[in-house]
C-alpha cells in the first residue's frame, strides 16, 4: 500500500491510487451543487440537457460571467480545490490532480448551468484551486504527521478535517480516521514556522492623512512559512507562504489573502557572503478595503538572495516580474448584468521583499506589489496597482511580539472613452499589534 521513491536524495512517499473513489468524488463535487440548485434553489440556469453540453463546445459559447466578486474570487478557487483534494487524497500527484482540476471545471461550465461557459470561471477554479488544493493538502498532512508518536491524535485529525475535509473523508472510508498514522504520514519533514497577531488599525479612503483624520478598527493576521527542505527547488509546493489578514472596516471582513507556492527554482551560485537563486512562483492575491477590491492570479519569476552573518542575523531579499493571468478591478461605470461592477484583464506584475533580521529579536520587513492590467472584459480601461508596508517586529518575550507598521495600497484606472473620468482608490494605514510565533 505503500512505498517511496528517491528523488533529488529526499524520499517522497507515494500511497495506493484509488481512481473510481477519486472519480466519485470529483463527480460528487459537480453533482451536489447541481441538485441544490435545480431542486433547492429553482436556478433557471439549472435546467440542464444534453443539447447544452453539445452547444458549448463551441469556442463562440465562451464568455464572461456577472457573478459578485467574491463569489469568482473566493467561491470558484475553493470548489476547484475540492475537485484537485478528489484525486491528490487518494494517491495521485500534483500533476494529475491538476488535470483533474482543470476538467472538473470544464465540464461544470460547458455542462452544469445553461448558460454561456464562463472565461474567468475556467481561470480562477482551476488556477486559484489548483493553488489551494496543494496548500491544503501539504498543510493537513503536516498536521496529521505530528501524531507519529502517538500524541494528540484525535486533536490533530479535527484540525486536518477543517483544513482538508476531502482527505478526512478517505481516511474515515479507510478506517483510518482516529487511529496512528501510516508511513506516508509520518514521513513527512516539513516544517510550518506561524504568526498570528492582533491589534488595531488605522486607516483612510478620504484625504489619504490616515494620522488625523482616519477610522481605527480591530485587526487580525494569520501568516505561515511552509518549507519541505531548504532550496528544494524540483517539485512544486515544496515552499510556500500564506497571509490572511481580517478586519471591521465598512467592505468586506477578509481584506486579504495572499497565496505565494514555488512551482520550479534553481540555484545560481553560492559565495562566501550569500546565496543566490532563481524561482517560478504562482501567487494568488485578494484585496478587499474600504477602497477598492482586487483579485487575481499570477506567474512570477523571482531572483532570490540570502545573506548571513553567524547564526543570528540575516538579510533576505527578492525581486520578481512575471505574467498576470487573470485579474479582477472595480469599474465605477460598469454594472454588468446582475452584480458584476469590476473589469478583467491580464497585464505584468512586479514586486520587492526585503527582510532583514538582527539577533533573532528584531525585524524589519518590507514589501512592493505592483501591477499594470489592460481590460479584456468590461470597460475600455488599464489599470495600475501599487501595494506596499513597511512593518517592525520586536520579540520582546519567548514567543510574543511588538509589532508596528504602515502602508499604502492604491489603484488607479485609466479610461480611453472622456466620457468616464480617471480615478485613484487609495488606502494608507497603520498598524499595531501583539504577535504570538510558533514552529510546528
Amino acid at each position: 500500500m505503500f512505498d517511496t521513491i528517491q528523488v533529488e536524495k529526499e524520499l517522497i512517499p507515494t500511497r495506493k491510487k484509488f481512481f473510481w473513489r477519486a472519480s466519485s468524488e470529483w463527480f460528487l463535487a459537480q453533482a451536489f451543487p447541481a441538485t441544490f440548485n435545480r431542486f433547492i434553489k429553482r436556478d433557471p440556469f439549472s435546467y440542464i440537457s444534453f443539447k447544452n453540453f453539445i452547444q458549448h463546445q463551441k469556442i463562440s459559447a465562451w464568455d464572461w460571467d456577472d457573478n459578485q466578486f467574491t463569489t469568482n474570487q473566493i467561491d470558484h478557487p475553493y470548489h476547484g480545490q475540492i475537485y484537485f483534494n478528489a484525486f491528490r487524497s487518494n494517491g495521485y500527484n500534483f500533476y494529475q490532480s491538476s488535470i483533474a482540476t482543470f476538467l472538473g471545471s470544464y465540464i461544470w461550465e460547458t455542462g452544469g448551468e445553461t448558460q454561456h461557459p464562463s472565461i474567468n470561471d475556467l481561470v480562477n477554479t482551476t488556477f486559484g484551486g489548483i493553488i489551494l488544493g496543494e496548500m491544503t493538502h501539504r498543510v493537513s498532512r503536516n498536521i496529521l504527521a505530528r501524531s507519529k508518536n502517538g500524541h494528540n491524535i484525535i486533536g490533530n485529525e479535527i484540525v486536518a478535517l477543517l483544513v482538508n475535509p476531502v482527505n478526512s473523508l478517505n481516511r474515515l472510508l479507510d478506517g483510518k480516521w482516529g487511529k496512528k498514522i501510516d508511513d506516508y504520514y509520518a514521513a513527512d519533514s516539513s516544517h510550518i514556522s506561524a504568526e498570528f497577531d492582533m491589534g488595531l488599525r488605522r486607516f483612510d479612503t478620504k484625504t489619504g492623512d490616515f494620522l488625523e483624520k482616519g477610522k481605527n478598527s480591530v485587526y487580525a493576521r494569520l501568516r505561515f512559512y511552509y518549507s519541505n527542505g531548504d532550496h528544494n527547488f524540483k517539485r512544486p509546493f515544496d515552499q510556500f507562504s500564506v497571509n490572511f489578514e481580517l478586519g471591521n472596516g465598512d467592505s468586506s471582513r477578509i481584506s486579504t489573502i495572499n497565496v505565494h507556492a514555488l512551482l520550479y527554482g534553481a540555484e545560481f551560485f553560492k559565495s562566501k557572503k550569500g546565496e543566490h537563486f532563481g524561482t517560478l512562483n504562482a501567487h494568488y492575491d485578494f484585496y478587499n478595503n474600504d477602497a477598492f477590491f482586487y483579485g487575481a492570479q499570477s506567474l512570477v519569476y523571482n531572483w532570490n538572495s540570502e545573506f548571513r552573518y553567524k547564526s543570528t542575523n540575516r538579510l533576505n531579499l527578492s525581486v520578481g516580474a512575471g505574467a498576470v493571468l487573470l485579474a479582477a478591478v472595480p469599474d465605477p461605470y460598469l454594472w454588468y448584468g446582475q452584480a458584476r461592477n469590476y473589469n478583467y484583464g491580464s497585464g505584468a506584475s512586479y514586486r520587492f521583499v526585503g527582510e532583514l533580521s538582527l539577533l533573532n529579536r528584531l525585524l524589519i520587513y518590507a514589501n512592493y506589489n505592483g501591477g499594470y492590467f489592460h481590460t479584456i472584459s468590461g470597460t475600455k480601461s488599464y489599470y495600475l496597482l501599487h501595494a506596499a508596508t513597511v512593518e517592525t517586529s520586536l520579540r520582546v518575550f519567548k514567543r510574543f511580539s511588538l509589532n508596528i507598521a504602515s502602508g499604502y495600497f492604491a489603484l488607479d484606472g485609466h479610461f480611453k472613452d472622456q466620457q468616464y473620468p480617471d480615478f485613484t482608490k487609495e488606502f494608507p494605514f497603520g498598524r499595531l499589534s501583539v504577535g504570538y510565533n510558533i514552529l510546528f
